[in-house]
């Protein structure tokens, strides 16, 4: 399959947007995909975020495999410790893991306010007729790719519906100044992309779960590639799921191409096809609303919990 590559105009002012603004703000929350956490950090934010107080959260948690999440949270405690002040794995939509992010804002703002006492001692002993000091409150950007789950987390620490969500890419339009219940305040962005994939295997995985808008591909070719990567590590998860028998030899311990034959693929697709019922008049395989159904149903963990990546050894 070709390389994806898709950077609209938006996405251009959204990485303006977000450096013309990172001066205000004190955190930086990036939100990544557990299903696909290496795809789904944008190397751009990096960049344009160095500097600032980061913190790495991998959504989605529910709609991941259990074990691999625990591979990647270690990963990244182990190997960006200089670039990342901490990572945690939460489900936005339910809540859970948002205190132990709340806990972690709440200690960067009690050392903020340390540090500030210390290098202005007179700070809190204001004469009786001053003004009460005010002390800002923490300031905090939430960035990550499109359909990251993003605006669910705000909706949670917000403890309102004050975004749009959506299971769709593009959802926010532009940014958006909210108050957290505990005073924080904290900048939504619009999900960003970068210009270029130079991995197609990224690109395919960002399209699979929803990141890249589906007019970019066909439906029944990206189908089919899901299917060919799921075969790989969940091909026990796919015959309990779709009640058809997997052929031809294929190795489930690696996550990199597996060695099954597109032809093999392709009659899974029509197996699970005609066990679904999308047939067209005269017998013939429904292959687009069969992918649309692939797709769909991994998108939402019908399939399983199921992560796509693996971190490589290092």
């Amino acid at each position: 399959m070709e390389n994806i590559n898709w950077y609209p105009g938006h996405m251009k002012k959204t990485r303006e947007l977000i450096a013309s603004n990172l001066k205000m703000v004190d955190v930086v929350i990036e939100v990544c995909d557990a299903r696909i956490p290496d795809s789904s950090r944008n190397p751009i934010l990096s960049e344009i975020t160095a500097g600032k107080a980061r913190i790495l959260v991998l959504n989605k948690m529910d709609l991941a495999d259990e074990d691999a999440t625990g591979m990647w949270l270690d990963h990244y405690r182990r190997h960006e410790l200089n670039q990342i002040r901490t990572v945690i794995a939460l489900n936005s939509e339910k809540g859970e893991g948002v205190p132990g992010l709340l806990s972690k804002l709440q200690k960067i703002e009690d050392e903020r306010s340390a540090a500030r006492n210390e290098n202005n001692p007179g700070i809190g002993r204001a004469s009786e007729n001053a003004a009460p000091f005010r002390r800002r409150p923490l300031r905090i950007m939430i960035v990550g790719v499109p359909n990251s789950g993003k605006s669910s987390l705000i909706n949670r620490l917000t403890g309102k519906k004050s975004t749009m969500t959506g299971d769709r890419p593009g959802v926010t339009k532009g940014k958006q100044w909210l108050t957290l219940q505990n005073g924080m305040q904290l900048l939504d962005t619009p999900g960003i992309l970068w210009p270029k994939f130079e991995d197609p295997h990224v690109g395919l995985n960002l399209a699979f779960c929803g990141s890249i808008r589906d007019e970019v591909m066909d439906s029944a070719d990206l189908g089919l590639e899901l299917l060919r990567v799921l075969m790989q590590n969940y091909s026990e998860t796919l015959a309990k799921r779709y009640g058809v028998e997997i052929t031809g030899e294929t190795d489930e311990t690696v996550c990199d191409d597996s060695h099954r034959s597109i032809g093999e693929d392709l009659r899974l697709m029509e197996r699970i096809a005609k066990k679904r019922g999308l047939i067209l008049p005269g017998n013939r395989i429904d292959y687009e609303r069969t992918g649309r159904m692939l797709l769909s149903e991994f998108r939402e963990g019908r399939i399983g919990r199921i992560t796509l990546e693996r971190p490589n050894p290092i």
